[in-house]
């Protein structure tokens, strides 16, 4: 049997030559095994990365070059977190005389516009060139891994029953009107190609619709876009509207995905319900989960029909750990990405906004930013902006995510393991990564269980984030790692995550 050597070299990483005899005998609080024939096969396999939206963030931020560089380097850049997709939000655009978002983030703006004049619809491709300025940014910090998504919440205000683009007067009923849906696929269609073709964006994929089948989008609401699509029949004309559209402008090689429910049960739910051409035109399907609900019942549905999946969005104000102070958020989001990823089985994931808080003393067209979180509770996004030093305000929130992304990278053959535990194979870089919570008040000692593989002499290597953002660690090298006989001993400090990247050999499939 042929094996192929894992090999890696990391800045900020402590390394282990392995040990020649076995390890000296200890106490193990736990046992880890990882076994690369649990490997996910979603998407043929490959991992195709880490993400977040860019609404509504680059939108409050882009008018700054320095904070839009800053946030560009600091999220997609490979010296930060370095996410590699990017999920950009073609804006439906209000009537210009409501007032009634107050967030001072979330008003995107919209590309078309109707000329009471004439009557007929014009476009402005400068209006929405703050989210432009920090995508443009986000793609050359990324790299040749940058994917973009384009997606919508709401049509123009102008398509809408309602004249709103926050939703419908009743939140439970359809807001797009039936005689717009193909004017609205066209819409989508034009911006798609022109962020594709005139911006030179690596366009992957179009979402025409976002958490459609719920009620939670209402006319005049005080937070943001939305619109009701029931599941079935009108959902599958948008989807074979903008197929068509698709079509037509030749963009051929951009997915169409949908319908980024809330949570996989409605997100099955709505799967199920689609036209036989609606399915057909379908390249990928997209789910949120602010619950997880139906996670593995989805995961199982798309893999019988061979079809793709993300997990495209979610974030949340929760905590984990015992008395884990600042490092309660980090230990909830790696919970969540490892949950997730383990019951949906999903080709990325993606988180709903790194950058969800601003500081500001003037705020924004009248609106008052929400200023500074409080990193000893829970708290959306990972980092805030702020506007008056023209700086972003880290967590460890961001470190911990950072536990995954950086490490973890496209191209890997991603292993659950356990809830506190993800692993992943790059043949490309010839590593196992394996990232490990420790969400107890007390240290532990892990061993991580290696059968299945064959170390070599090589190294060992970690990093580890831990404690607060003034006297805690930060990717920090990690010493007292030991190995041999196939396994590896790491000690895991209270309320911390911890990346370990292997060198080895692994047989070929």
């Amino acid at each position: 049997m042929k094996y192929g050597f894992f090999r890696r070299i990391l800045a900020l990483a402590s390394t282990l030559c392995l040990a020649a005899s076995p390890v000296l005998a200890q106490r193990i609080d736990t046992t880890i095994k990882v076994n690369p024939d649990k490997a996910i096969t979603t998407g043929s396999g490959v991992f195709e990365g880490w993400g977040t939206s860019l609404c509504w963030w680059a939108n409050r931020l882009g008018y700054s070059d320095t904070l839009a560089q800053l946030a560009a380097d600091a999220v997609f850049g490979p010296d930060g977190l370095h996410l590699n997709i990017m999920r950009y939000n073609i804006g439906g655009g209000d009537d210009p005389s409501h007032r009634h978002i107050t967030r001072t983030d979330s008003a995107v703006p919209g590309w078309l516009y109707w000329n009471e004049d004439t009557q007929t619809y014009f476009y402005d491709y400068t209006a929405d060139a703050r989210q432009i300025n920090v995508m443009q940014r986000a793609v050359k910090a990324a790299g040749e891994d940058a994917l973009v998504e384009v997606f919508s919440n709401s049509p123009p205000y102008f398509m809408t029953e309602s004249g709103c683009s926050s939703g419908a007067e009743k939140a439970s009923e359809n807001n797009l009107r039936e005689d717009c849906v193909e004017d609205f696929a066209e819409y989508l269609a034009h911006v798609t190609a022109y962020i594709k073709n005139d911006l030179g964006m690596p366009v992957v994929s179009l979402s025409p619709m976002n958490e459609p089948n719920t009620d939670y989008w209402k006319a005049y609401s005080n937070k943001q876009e939305g619109c009701h699509v029931d599941a079935g029949k009108s959902q599958s004309a948008i989807l074979e509207a903008a197929a068509d559209a698709m079509a037509r402008y030749s963009l051929d090689d951009v997915l169409l995905a949908a319908s980024d429910e809330t949570n996989p049960k409605l997100q099955a739910e709505a799967y199920k319900s689609y036209s036989a051409k609606a399915k057909q035109a379908l390249g990928r399907v997209n789910t949120h989960t602010y619950s997880d609900s139906g996670a593995r019942a989805l995961s199982k549905l798309v893999a019988m029909d061979g079809m793709n999946l993300w997990m495209s969005e979610v974030d949340g104000a929760g905590t984990a750990g015992k008395k884990a102070g600042e490092m309660g958020a980090a230990l909830w989001l790696g919970q969540k990405i490892i949950s997730d990823i383990t019951a949906l089985s999903p080709s990325a994931w993606v988180m709903w906004q790194v950058i969800d808080s601003h500081i500001s003393s003037e705020g924004y067209h009248g609106n008052r930013d929400t200023g500074m979180v409080d990193v000893s509770e829970g708290f959306w996004g990972t980092a805030v902006a702020d506007h008056d030093q023209e700086a972003l305000v880290l967590t460890q929130k961001y470190y911990g995510f950072g536990q995954f992304t950086r490490y973890i990278r496209p191209g890997s053959r991603i292993i659950p393991c356990n809830k506190d535990a993800l692993a992943a194979y790059n043949a490309n870089t010839q590593t196992l990564t394996v990232v490990l919570l420790n969400p107890s008040d007390r240290d532990k000692t892990l061993a991580l269980d290696l059968s299945a593989f064959a170390l070599q002499a090589g190294c060992v290597q970690a990093v580890r984030t831990s404690g607060s953002m003034a006297t805690g660690e930060h990717w920090a090298p990690v010493e007292g790692i030991t190995a041999a006989d196939n396994r590896v001993i790491a000690p895991l400090k209270a309320n911390s995550i911890t990346t370990l990247i292997i060198d080895c050999l692994l047989p070929d499939a």
